[in-house]
């Protein structure tokens, strides 16, 4: 009898954390295949996005502050990225959400009007992207609000005064 109520007690226990996982699986989708693509895990970090006047930034920090490795993962992955976005290359974004996320038609159309730079935060680092262009302000503003309701982070996609 006790043996069927541990084991009862571990399928309901199984089966909830299924339907949990499986209630959104573009989400879990998007876990998947960012953990790959930015090389470093999402369970170790968290990521922000934040709307400013001229654009926004994506921060990204290691959870643990003795975790270098993530800590050196996330900086290398946000410079990188900010290169490949100066030059127009969003594919990135693309393969971990699986579609073209909002603005970056317009944001690769201005490219030379935005600007990316990283700054490295205490355990992580930030891109900064700006513009003095209200097109592509505007345009990044769709991109990080994307990025804030893909992402699940629960950041304010209303712009901040900084």
């Amino acid at each position: 009898m006790n043996q069927s109520l541990i084991s009862f007690a571990f399928l309901l226990l199984t089966l909830a954390g299924f339907a949990q996982q499986s209630s959104d699986p573009h989400h879990a989708g998007v876990v998947n295949r960012g953990d790959h693509v930015m090389g470093f895990s999402h369970d170790k970090t968290t990521h922000h996005f934040v709307l400013l006047k001229d654009g926004g930034s994506i921060e990204a920090i290691a959870n643990d502050n003795a975790d270098a490795a993530s800590r050196q993962e996330i900086r290398e992955h946000l410079q990188h990225i900010a290169g490949m976005f100066g030059k127009g290359d969003f594919n990135a974004p693309m393969l971990i959400h699986a579609r073209t996320p909002p603005g970056v038609p317009t944001m690769k159309k201005l490219r030379g009007e935005i600007q990316y730079r990283v700054e490295d935060l205490p355990n992580g680092a930030r891109v900064r992207v700006s513009s003095q262009n209200p097109k592509a302000v505007a345009a990044i503003h769709d991109f990080l609000r994307f990025q804030i309701q893909d992402h699940q982070t629960g950041d304010s996609t209303t712009i901040s005064a900084e």
